[in-house]
């Protein structure tokens, strides 16, 4: 039996004063909250390393974390351990005179089963034998068993559990609130000496197939449940870059479009850019630098606005808008595939106003922010990297427009050159790894940014609180 630490369950009783102490003391990254409503707690992740602690607190009296802390006092609760094969380690532990908690193993948290070993044996120590769900559908199968899934809230463990065949694999579950949740609020992040602050222009819907590809839809719905279209929610979500100058890169769907566009496409802009900006502090003055990762209707929409008069303008009026050459000359002259996908209005009236500035090689935009083309998606379709105080981050747009589109194979059918998509999130993927990057996702509905994790050649998303 080959065991790692999988994490460390520590019961606290003030969790605030746990919080100032992990999360303010020592600067570690405090994940998304799980609730564990079956035993009345709630978990907070802390990876530290290849394993986390995990930060459990009773939401009730009956809790079993409310008894443990008013019978020891807040501190360690358990330890667990991720095995390959949980069956062969229950019976090895057996076979040794181990006393279990479990004879059998049950499900569990992200996908898993699980069995508790008694303190008796382990010197003191509750311990947890944990086995991936992923894995743990494949051990089903080979045993003859029709395969079972239970699924969890819980943000993917950091690495990534493994599976045998990445072509069957759904990417773990990655989203901290519960599946089809809507998350539209202001989110501030600090890198080094910039703030980054993801707004929101509301939510739209797109054809669940056409944004997976090849990938089934029995795979793709675990994750983003269709409607009786088939369309998927999807969130528009700009980001404001504030350093030297105030930039904004995309500027979602925009207010342009007719009720029966807004029907086709299942809009909700109840909350739009016009508010969150105002939420974040800023108006459309304050704006120096738009940038574009392409010129796509829910990316460039709200580049402009139509006026009282009718006429079609500048949204920010101070502003130069940048756009990549290349994209520009494609959105100009648009042909039967990319058609739908270009409105004119969104970007016109920008070299009419003689705002648009075109630049045609990868290149420093303003201090700390510079453009990657990525391709893909469109020819010239590019990305941004943002640095400061030795960080990064990364506006990454369609080349992963949700966490779902994490794994290699995730891949949109909007995309004109999906290999030159493949190879670019492969790049990506290494350096967002090797960097600890902040990703930040331009459509998914629940989390606006994220830390990509990978292990075993299998890739996750770690939501980033904001």
């Amino acid at each position: 039996m080959k065991a790692v630490l999988d994490h460390v369950g520590i019961a606290v009783k003030d969790l605030p004063a746990a919080l100032a102490f992990y999360r303010d003391a020592l600067g570690l990254e405090i994940e998304a909250p799980e609730e564990v409503e079956s035993e009345r707690v709630r978990a907070h992740f802390v990876p530290v390393g290849e394993s986390k602690l995990e930060l459990l607190e009773a939401t009730a009296p009956e809790s079993p974390i409310a008894k443990y802390v008013g019978k020891r006092g807040p501190g360690l609760h358990h330890i667990t351990l991720r095995v390959e094969d949980i069956h062969a380690a229950l019976s090895q532990l057996k076979a040794r005179g181990a006393r279990l908690i479990d004879d059998q193993p049950r499900p569990g948290a992200e996908d898993a089963l699980v069995a508790f070993v008694h303190p008796a044996s382990a010197h003191g120590v509750l311990v947890e034998l944990k086995q991936s769900g992923l894995v743990v559908r494949q051990a089903h199968h080979e045993r003859g068993h029709a395969p079972t899934l239970t699924r969890s809230t819980r943000p993917p463990p950091s690495p990534a559990r493994s599976a045998h065949d990445e072509r069957d694999q759904a990417p773990p579950l990655t989203l901290s609130p519960s599946k089809g949740e809507r998350v539209d609020r202001v989110q501030r992040f600090a890198l080094g000496d910039m703030e980054l602050i993801s707004l929101c222009d509301g939510f739209f819907g797109l054809d669940g197939g056409t944004m997976f590809g090849v990938v089934p839809k029995a795979m793709w719905s675990r994750h983003a449940p269709a409607d009786e279209h088939n369309r998927i929610t999807l969130a528009l979500r700009p980001l404001i870059v504030r350093g030297a100058r105030t930039m904004i890169i995309d500027a979602g769907l925009g207010d342009k479009e007719s009720g029966k566009f807004h029907q086709r496409y299942a809009v909700d802009r109840t909350r739009n850019l016009d508010h969150t900006l105002a939420e974040a502090g800023l108006s459309p003055e304050d704006i120096d630098i738009v940038l574009a990762s392409h010129l796509h209707l829910g990316h460039a929409g709200g580049f402009t606005v139509r006026d009282a008069g009718g006429r079609v303008r500048p949204r920010f009026p101070r502003a130069r808008y940048v756009v990549r050459r290349g994209e520009w000359v494609d959105a100009t002259h648009p042909h039967e595939r990319n058609r739908a996908s270009y409105l004119a209005d969104n970007y016109l009236p920008l070299a009419e106003a003689g705002v648009l500035q075109l630049v045609d090689d990868d290149q420093t935009i303003m201090p700390g922010v510079k453009v990657r083309r990525t391709g893909g998606h469109t020819m010239h379709h590019q990305m941004a990297l943002i640095e400061s105080g030795g960080k990064t981050a990364a506006f990454v747009a369609d080349l992963m427009p949700t966490t779902a589109h994490a794994p290699d194979q995730w891949i949109m059918g909007y995309d004109l050159y999906p290999m030159d998509t493949l190879g670019a999130k492969q790049r990506f993927a290494t350096e967002a790894v090797a960097k600890n990057v902040l990703v930040f996702f331009a459509h998914d509905p629940a989390v606006a940014a994220g830390y990509i994790r990978e292990s075993d050649g299998k890739r996750s998303v770690v939501p980033a609180i904001g």
